[in-house]
Protein backbone atom coordinates (compact mmCIF):
# COMPACT_ATOMS: atom_id res chain seq x y z
CA UNK A 1 0.00 0.00 0.00
CA UNK A 2 1.69 3.18 -1.05
CA UNK A 3 2.10 5.53 1.51
CA UNK A 4 1.51 8.18 -1.21
CA UNK A 5 -2.59 9.57 -1.42
CA UNK A 6 -3.87 10.88 -4.32
CA UNK A 7 -4.56 14.72 -3.71
CA UNK A 8 -8.12 15.76 -3.91
CA UNK A 9 -9.38 18.83 -5.68
CA UNK A 10 -10.74 21.61 -4.09
CA UNK A 11 -14.23 21.25 -5.37
CA UNK A 12 -16.30 22.80 -2.11
CA UNK A 13 -17.97 26.18 -3.18
CA UNK A 14 -16.98 27.52 0.42
CA UNK A 15 -13.04 26.73 -0.39
CA UNK A 16 -13.28 29.25 -3.17
CA UNK A 17 -14.80 31.68 -1.70
CA UNK A 18 -12.04 31.61 0.88
CA UNK A 19 -9.50 32.10 -1.88
CA UNK A 20 -11.06 34.67 -3.37
CA UNK A 21 -11.16 36.62 -0.34
CA UNK A 22 -7.81 35.97 0.56
CA UNK A 23 -6.61 37.57 -2.91
CA UNK A 24 -8.58 40.45 -2.61
CA UNK A 25 -7.08 40.91 1.01
CA UNK A 26 -3.60 40.89 -0.64
CA UNK A 27 -1.08 43.67 0.29
CA UNK A 28 -1.67 47.10 -1.40
CA UNK A 29 1.91 47.39 -2.50
CA UNK A 30 1.34 44.50 -4.45
CA UNK A 31 -0.88 46.37 -6.93
CA UNK A 32 0.04 48.68 -9.58
CA UNK A 33 0.23 52.49 -8.58
CA UNK A 34 -2.09 55.17 -10.28
CA UNK A 35 -0.19 58.36 -11.34
CA UNK A 36 -1.61 61.55 -11.58
CA UNK A 37 -0.91 63.72 -14.68
CA UNK A 38 1.33 66.94 -13.61
CA UNK A 39 -0.01 70.39 -14.54
CA UNK A 40 0.69 70.98 -18.58
CA UNK A 41 3.30 73.66 -19.35
CA UNK A 42 1.16 75.33 -21.43
CA UNK A 43 -1.41 76.08 -18.06
CA UNK A 44 1.96 77.03 -16.36
CA UNK A 45 2.83 79.91 -18.86
CA UNK A 46 -0.47 81.08 -18.92
CA UNK A 47 -0.39 82.00 -15.46
CA UNK A 48 3.03 83.92 -15.60
CA UNK A 49 2.21 85.44 -18.93
CA UNK A 50 -1.05 87.28 -19.38
CA UNK A 51 -2.46 86.62 -23.00
CA UNK A 52 -3.00 90.78 -24.57
CA UNK A 53 -6.18 91.92 -25.45
CA UNK A 54 -7.89 93.67 -27.83
CA UNK A 55 -10.50 96.30 -28.20
CA UNK A 56 -12.38 97.20 -31.66
CA UNK A 57 -14.88 99.69 -32.19
CA UNK A 58 -16.58 102.59 -34.19
CA UNK A 59 -17.38 106.31 -34.49
CA UNK A 60 -20.51 107.67 -35.73
CA UNK A 61 -22.30 111.21 -35.78
CA UNK A 62 -26.17 111.91 -34.71
CA UNK A 63 -26.62 110.96 -38.26
CA UNK A 64 -25.21 107.86 -38.03
CA UNK A 65 -22.33 108.20 -40.31
CA UNK A 66 -19.23 107.35 -39.48
CA UNK A 67 -16.79 109.30 -38.73
CA UNK A 68 -13.37 109.51 -40.12
CA UNK A 69 -10.21 110.66 -38.46
CA UNK A 70 -11.36 110.89 -34.65
CA UNK A 71 -8.62 110.74 -32.41
CA UNK A 72 -9.27 107.48 -30.23
CA UNK A 73 -7.34 107.85 -26.78
CA UNK A 74 -7.03 105.28 -24.30
CA UNK A 75 -6.08 105.57 -20.84
CA UNK A 76 -5.86 103.72 -17.36
CA UNK A 77 -6.63 104.99 -14.13
CA UNK A 78 -2.73 104.28 -13.33
CA UNK A 79 -1.44 106.08 -16.02
CA UNK A 80 0.10 102.76 -17.51
CA UNK A 81 -0.21 101.61 -21.20
CA UNK A 82 -1.76 104.59 -22.49
CA UNK A 83 -2.26 103.84 -26.75
CA UNK A 84 -4.10 106.36 -29.35
CA UNK A 85 -5.17 105.79 -32.82
CA UNK A 86 -7.31 107.33 -35.18
CA UNK A 87 -10.79 106.55 -37.00
CA UNK A 88 -9.78 105.02 -40.40
CA UNK A 89 -12.31 105.87 -43.63
CA UNK A 90 -14.89 103.57 -42.65
CA UNK A 91 -14.94 105.03 -39.60
CA UNK A 92 -13.38 102.09 -37.25
CA UNK A 93 -10.38 101.54 -34.92
CA UNK A 94 -8.44 99.26 -33.45
CA UNK A 95 -6.36 99.09 -30.30
CA UNK A 96 -4.10 95.81 -30.44
CA UNK A 97 -1.70 94.27 -27.90
CA UNK A 98 -4.07 95.85 -24.91
CA UNK A 99 -3.60 94.44 -20.96
CA UNK A 100 -6.16 93.61 -19.46
CA UNK A 101 -7.82 95.76 -16.90
CA UNK A 102 -9.86 98.69 -16.57
CA UNK A 103 -9.74 101.72 -19.29
CA UNK A 104 -11.44 104.65 -20.83
CA UNK A 105 -11.51 105.35 -24.09
CA UNK A 106 -11.70 109.10 -25.40
CA UNK A 107 -12.62 109.91 -29.17
CA UNK A 108 -12.14 113.36 -29.74
CA UNK A 109 -12.34 115.37 -33.24
CA UNK A 110 -12.48 119.20 -33.88
CA UNK A 111 -15.77 120.61 -34.00
CA UNK A 112 -17.15 117.79 -32.08
CA UNK A 113 -17.72 117.75 -28.53
CA UNK A 114 -15.12 114.85 -26.90
CA UNK A 115 -16.84 111.58 -26.02
CA UNK A 116 -15.95 108.66 -23.90
CA UNK A 117 -16.36 105.67 -22.45
CA UNK A 118 -15.37 102.87 -20.03
CA UNK A 119 -15.03 99.38 -19.29
CA UNK A 120 -13.03 96.58 -18.17
CA UNK A 121 -10.64 94.10 -20.69
CA UNK A 122 -10.02 90.89 -19.78
CA UNK A 123 -6.85 88.28 -20.17
CA UNK A 124 -6.79 87.89 -24.09
CA UNK A 125 -10.65 88.94 -25.27
CA UNK A 126 -11.35 90.43 -28.27
CA UNK A 127 -13.56 93.56 -27.06
CA UNK A 128 -15.92 94.51 -29.65
CA UNK A 129 -16.79 98.64 -27.50
CA UNK A 130 -20.07 99.90 -28.02
CA UNK A 131 -20.33 102.65 -30.59
CA UNK A 132 -19.50 106.27 -30.16
CA UNK A 133 -21.69 108.33 -30.88
CA UNK A 134 -19.82 111.99 -31.64
CA UNK A 135 -22.33 115.24 -31.18
CA UNK A 136 -21.31 118.54 -33.07
CA UNK A 137 -20.17 120.82 -30.60
CA UNK A 138 -22.28 123.97 -29.55
CA UNK A 139 -21.04 127.16 -31.31
CA UNK A 140 -20.52 129.57 -28.46
CA UNK A 141 -17.58 132.04 -28.46
CA UNK A 142 -16.66 134.94 -25.52
CA UNK A 143 -16.77 137.64 -27.38
CA UNK A 144 -13.81 140.51 -25.97
CA UNK A 145 -14.34 144.01 -28.10
CA UNK A 146 -11.11 146.41 -27.39
CA UNK A 147 -12.61 149.16 -29.55
CA UNK A 148 -9.55 150.56 -31.59
CA UNK A 149 -8.80 154.15 -31.05
CA UNK A 150 -10.44 154.77 -34.38
CA UNK A 151 -13.52 153.88 -33.18
CA UNK A 152 -13.06 155.63 -29.86
CA UNK A 153 -12.57 158.88 -31.57
CA UNK A 154 -15.14 158.55 -34.11
CA UNK A 155 -17.89 158.36 -31.09
CA UNK A 156 -16.02 161.18 -29.74
CA UNK A 157 -16.61 163.45 -32.62
CA UNK A 158 -19.59 162.63 -32.77
CA UNK A 159 -20.30 164.19 -29.43
CA UNK A 160 -18.67 167.48 -31.03
CA UNK A 161 -20.49 167.92 -34.46
CA UNK A 162 -23.18 168.16 -32.25
CA UNK A 163 -21.68 171.50 -30.32
CA UNK A 164 -23.24 174.56 -31.42
CA UNK A 165 -22.80 178.18 -29.20
CA UNK A 166 -25.99 179.62 -28.46
CA UNK A 167 -27.76 176.45 -30.16
CA UNK A 168 -26.71 177.76 -33.38
CA UNK A 169 -23.46 178.57 -34.27
CA UNK A 170 -21.08 175.28 -35.16
CA UNK A 171 -18.70 174.98 -32.63
CA UNK A 172 -16.59 171.78 -33.96
CA UNK A 173 -13.38 172.04 -33.29
CA UNK A 174 -13.05 171.98 -29.58
CA UNK A 175 -13.10 169.01 -27.13
CA UNK A 176 -14.11 168.73 -23.62
CA UNK A 177 -12.12 165.58 -23.07
CA UNK A 178 -9.01 166.24 -22.24
CA UNK A 179 -7.29 162.53 -23.33
CA UNK A 180 -9.55 162.81 -26.58
CA UNK A 181 -8.50 160.13 -29.05
CA UNK A 182 -6.48 161.39 -32.02
CA UNK A 183 -8.30 162.33 -35.24
CA UNK A 184 -7.55 160.14 -37.72
CA UNK A 185 -6.44 161.76 -41.59
CA UNK A 186 -9.92 160.92 -43.05
CA UNK A 187 -11.87 161.91 -39.98
CA UNK A 188 -10.13 165.45 -39.98
CA UNK A 189 -10.94 165.89 -43.89
CA UNK A 190 -14.52 164.99 -42.34
CA UNK A 191 -14.69 167.55 -39.74
CA UNK A 192 -13.16 170.25 -42.21
CA UNK A 193 -16.13 169.31 -44.19
CA UNK A 194 -18.98 169.85 -41.72
CA UNK A 195 -17.69 172.86 -40.84
CA UNK A 196 -17.67 173.88 -44.44
CA UNK A 197 -20.74 172.76 -45.48
CA UNK A 198 -22.80 173.79 -42.75
CA UNK A 199 -25.61 176.34 -43.47
CA UNK A 200 -24.25 178.61 -40.73
CA UNK A 201 -20.88 178.65 -42.03
CA UNK A 202 -22.50 180.49 -45.48
CA UNK A 203 -24.53 182.73 -43.31
CA UNK A 204 -21.79 183.84 -41.83
CA UNK A 205 -19.58 184.90 -44.90
CA UNK A 206 -22.88 186.65 -46.12
CA UNK A 207 -22.54 188.80 -43.05
CA UNK A 208 -18.66 189.09 -43.73
CA UNK A 209 -19.53 189.98 -47.82
CA UNK A 210 -21.88 192.41 -46.21
CA UNK A 211 -19.28 194.25 -44.07
CA UNK A 212 -16.81 194.36 -46.80
CA UNK A 213 -19.88 195.42 -49.56
CA UNK A 214 -20.21 198.29 -46.97
CA UNK A 215 -16.67 199.77 -46.22
CA UNK A 216 -15.64 198.94 -49.95
CA UNK A 217 -13.39 196.61 -48.99
CA UNK A 218 -11.58 194.90 -51.49
CA UNK A 219 -12.50 198.22 -53.70
CA UNK A 220 -11.29 196.25 -56.77
CA UNK A 221 -14.77 194.15 -56.46
CA UNK A 222 -16.69 197.34 -57.00
CA UNK A 223 -20.44 197.61 -55.76
CA UNK A 224 -23.59 196.22 -56.36
CA UNK A 225 -24.80 192.58 -57.10
CA UNK A 226 -21.76 191.36 -58.73
CA UNK A 227 -18.83 193.16 -56.56
CA UNK A 228 -20.75 191.50 -53.30
CA UNK A 229 -20.93 187.85 -54.95
CA UNK A 230 -17.72 188.49 -55.22
CA UNK A 231 -16.28 189.22 -51.72
CA UNK A 232 -18.62 186.62 -50.64
CA UNK A 233 -16.75 183.94 -52.92
CA UNK A 234 -13.60 185.39 -51.86
CA UNK A 235 -14.48 185.61 -48.42
CA UNK A 236 -15.64 181.40 -48.63
CA UNK A 237 -12.74 180.76 -50.39
CA UNK A 238 -10.76 182.16 -47.69
CA UNK A 239 -12.67 180.10 -45.59
CA UNK A 240 -12.44 176.97 -46.94
CA UNK A 241 -8.96 177.25 -47.74
CA UNK A 242 -7.59 178.41 -43.99
CA UNK A 243 -10.00 174.91 -42.53
CA UNK A 244 -8.85 172.34 -44.93
CA UNK A 245 -5.20 173.37 -44.80
CA UNK A 246 -5.04 174.48 -41.41
CA UNK A 247 -7.50 172.09 -39.94
CA UNK A 248 -7.10 168.80 -42.01
CA UNK A 249 -4.48 168.58 -44.74
CA UNK A 250 -1.51 169.77 -42.61
CA UNK A 251 -2.66 168.24 -39.62
CA UNK A 252 -2.86 165.03 -41.68
CA UNK A 253 0.89 165.36 -42.56
CA UNK A 254 2.25 166.55 -39.44
CA UNK A 255 0.35 164.41 -37.40
CA UNK A 256 -1.24 167.12 -35.07
CA UNK A 257 -4.55 167.69 -33.47
CA UNK A 258 -6.60 170.67 -35.05
CA UNK A 259 -8.82 170.97 -31.91
CA UNK A 260 -8.68 172.85 -29.19
CA UNK A 261 -8.80 171.09 -25.83
CA UNK A 262 -10.67 172.49 -22.91
CA UNK A 263 -8.74 172.58 -19.40
CA UNK A 264 -11.60 173.83 -17.40
CA UNK A 265 -9.68 173.40 -14.30
CA UNK A 266 -6.98 175.61 -12.23
CA UNK A 267 -6.59 179.54 -11.16
CA UNK A 268 -8.12 181.44 -14.28
CA UNK A 269 -4.70 182.79 -15.01
CA UNK A 270 -3.55 179.44 -15.45
CA UNK A 271 -6.67 178.89 -17.58
CA UNK A 272 -5.76 182.24 -19.71
CA UNK A 273 -2.20 181.65 -20.13
CA UNK A 274 -2.85 177.60 -21.23
CA UNK A 275 -5.48 179.40 -23.96
CA UNK A 276 -3.42 181.98 -25.49
CA UNK A 277 -0.55 179.42 -25.37
CA UNK A 278 -2.42 177.41 -27.47
CA UNK A 279 -2.99 179.70 -30.02
CA UNK A 280 0.88 178.46 -31.19
CA UNK A 281 1.02 175.03 -29.72
CA UNK A 282 -0.98 171.69 -29.78
CA UNK A 283 -1.20 168.18 -29.37
CA UNK A 284 -0.01 166.10 -31.47
CA UNK A 285 -1.13 162.76 -32.24
CA UNK A 286 1.08 161.12 -30.47
CA UNK A 287 -0.40 162.81 -27.36
CA UNK A 288 2.78 165.58 -26.81
CA UNK A 289 2.07 169.24 -26.83
CA UNK A 290 4.27 170.40 -29.91
CA UNK A 291 4.41 173.61 -32.16
CA UNK A 292 1.00 174.22 -34.12
CA UNK A 293 2.66 174.37 -37.36
CA UNK A 294 -0.24 173.38 -38.93
CA UNK A 295 -2.52 176.28 -37.87
CA UNK A 296 0.52 178.93 -38.34
CA UNK A 297 1.13 177.06 -41.93
CA UNK A 298 -2.40 177.04 -42.57
CA UNK A 299 -3.29 180.85 -41.86
CA UNK A 300 0.18 181.54 -44.67
CA UNK A 301 -0.85 178.98 -47.27
CA UNK A 302 -4.42 180.03 -47.25
CA UNK A 303 -2.98 183.94 -47.44
CA UNK A 304 -0.68 182.89 -50.57
CA UNK A 305 -3.82 181.25 -52.57
CA UNK A 306 -5.90 183.91 -51.75
CA UNK A 307 -3.79 186.09 -54.33
CA UNK A 308 -5.04 183.98 -56.92
CA UNK A 309 -8.85 185.55 -56.64
CA UNK A 310 -8.17 189.20 -55.13
CA UNK A 311 -7.65 192.00 -57.61
CA UNK A 312 -4.36 193.32 -58.50
CA UNK A 313 -4.05 196.67 -56.35
CA UNK A 314 -5.69 194.52 -53.80
CA UNK A 315 -3.23 190.90 -53.58
CA UNK A 316 -1.02 190.52 -50.13
CA UNK A 317 2.36 191.37 -50.68
CA UNK A 318 4.83 189.04 -48.44
CA UNK A 319 4.97 191.35 -45.76
CA UNK A 320 0.87 191.33 -45.77
CA UNK A 321 0.16 187.63 -46.15
CA UNK A 322 3.00 187.63 -42.47
CA UNK A 323 1.11 190.19 -41.37
CA UNK A 324 -2.21 188.52 -41.64
CA UNK A 325 -0.62 185.38 -40.32
CA UNK A 326 -0.10 187.13 -37.04
CA UNK A 327 -3.47 188.61 -36.96
CA UNK A 328 -4.87 185.03 -37.27
CA UNK A 329 -2.86 183.73 -34.53
CA UNK A 330 -4.22 186.87 -32.13
CA UNK A 331 -7.77 186.27 -33.26
CA UNK A 332 -7.13 182.32 -32.36
CA UNK A 333 -5.92 183.47 -28.85
CA UNK A 334 -8.93 185.40 -28.37
CA UNK A 335 -11.55 182.43 -29.72
CA UNK A 336 -9.54 179.68 -27.21
CA UNK A 337 -10.25 182.42 -24.62
CA UNK A 338 -13.31 182.50 -25.35
CA UNK A 339 -13.44 179.00 -25.47
CA UNK A 340 -12.01 178.66 -22.11
CA UNK A 341 -14.38 180.83 -20.32
CA UNK A 342 -17.64 181.68 -22.39
CA UNK A 343 -18.56 179.41 -25.22
CA UNK A 344 -19.35 176.29 -22.74
CA UNK A 345 -21.75 178.33 -20.81
CA UNK A 346 -23.35 179.84 -23.99
CA UNK A 347 -24.01 175.95 -25.55
CA UNK A 348 -27.43 174.64 -24.38
CA UNK A 349 -27.45 170.70 -24.58
CA UNK A 350 -23.77 170.51 -24.50
CA UNK A 351 -23.54 166.45 -25.55
CA UNK A 352 -22.75 164.75 -22.76
CA UNK A 353 -18.40 163.30 -23.09
CA UNK A 354 -18.57 159.90 -21.92
CA UNK A 355 -15.70 158.08 -20.32
CA UNK A 356 -13.58 155.92 -22.72
CA UNK A 357 -15.01 152.95 -20.78
CA UNK A 358 -18.45 153.91 -21.97
CA UNK A 359 -17.35 154.29 -25.58
CA UNK A 360 -16.35 150.53 -25.21
CA UNK A 361 -19.29 149.31 -23.76
CA UNK A 362 -21.25 151.45 -26.62
CA UNK A 363 -19.06 149.82 -29.53
CA UNK A 364 -18.86 146.78 -28.05
CA UNK A 365 -22.81 146.74 -28.08
CA UNK A 366 -23.04 147.65 -31.39
CA UNK A 367 -20.36 145.24 -32.59
CA UNK A 368 -22.81 142.27 -31.68
CA UNK A 369 -25.91 143.86 -33.14
CA UNK A 370 -23.85 144.04 -36.70
CA UNK A 371 -22.43 140.54 -35.96
CA UNK A 372 -25.97 139.41 -35.41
Amino acid sequence: MSLMRPLRRFSSPAIWLSLAIVCSTAPASARPQETIPPQTASTEEATRHPLPGTICGSVVDRSGALVTGARIKLTREDASGGRETITADDGHYCLTSLASGAYQLTATLEGFKPQTLSGTLRDGEDYSAPQIVMEIATASAEVRVTPSTVEIAQEEMKAEEKQRALGIVPNFYVTYVHDAAPLTPKQKFELAWKTTSDPVSFGLNVVVAGAEQASNTPSGYGQGTEGFAKRYGASYADFVAGTFIGSAILPSVLKQDPRYFYKGTGSKSSRVLYAIANSVICKGDNGRWQPNYSSIGGSLAAGGLSNLYYTGKDRDAVSWTFQNALINIGATAATNLLQEFVIKKVTPKLPKHEPVENLVSKVAARFVRESD
